[in-house]
């Protein structure tokens, strides 16, 4: 099986199925059939090979990214424009997928990208509350209830064909502390490091965009 096979099969079946807080939802975009037809498209172009790539996790998926397109950082503008893959969406941008392709045009572009790299999230299913994004960790009551979700969710993904070495976290606070926690239980990789959560940085260090930039390059160069 290629990566993306992998990456498909999971997408088909995943879902969480323990309960949540009252009056939390959770954001699943493939159920949507033309969802997972993008998501076909996009994984099948770039990882229809059996290569191995690093992990890059963020938080959960947002309602105008992957919760939209259910490919993580990746908005319906960027996966036209991009990736070259048409679609129907609402095409808005969104604040993390803008911070992410400029990075990774000054990698080198999408091909060379993810040729080495695989988004997940350390929780690849979002939340919804009150009709706004909810982060896993923003409810005491339901990181717990998702944290067997979160740890099958990594196992599976690491079988895709992850280099367990290294994994970036992307955000250097609650996320990140989370993560950390979880893999001093289950070994998950052998080194993980953090950078500034996109968002983070285009909401509140936009005059530092290009300071954030080399980071991000400089770090996951070899």
């Amino acid at each position: 099986m290629t990566f993306a096979d992998h990456v498909l099969n999971f997408f088909q079946d995943v879902d969480i199925s323990t309960p949540l807080p009252e009056g939390v939802v959770v954001l699943n975009p493939y159920h949507d059939k033309h969802v997972f037809e993008l998501c076909r498209k996009f994984y099948k172009h770039y990882y229809s090979d059996e290569r191995e790539r690093i992990l890059i996790l963020g938080i959960n998926p947002g309602r105008f990214g992957a919760g939209l397109t259910g490919i993580p950082f990746t908005d319906p503008v960027k996966l036209e424009k991009h990736c070259g893959i048409s679609n129907t969406l609402l095409k808005k941008p969104e604040l993390s997928a803008d911070f992410i392709y400029t990075m990774i045009e000054a990698f080198g572009g999408p091909v060379q990208f993810y040729s080495k790299f695989y988004f997940s999230s350390v929780c690849p299913l979002g939340f919804i509350k009150e009709g706004k994004n909810l982060n896993y960790y923003d409810i005491r009551e339901l990181q717990e209830s998702v944290k067997g979700f979160i740890v099958y969710s990594l196992k599976a993904t690491i079988n895709f064909g992850i280099n367990t070495e290294t994994c970036y976290c992307l955000g250097e606070g609650k996320n990140f502390d989370f993560l950390n926690k979880l893999n001093a239980d289950h070994k998950f990789f052998k080194k993980i490091i953090p950078l500034a959560h996109p968002r983070f940085i285009m909401q509140y260090r936009r005059k530092k965009l290009n300071e954030y930039l080399e980071k991000y390059l400089v770090k996951l160069s070899p």
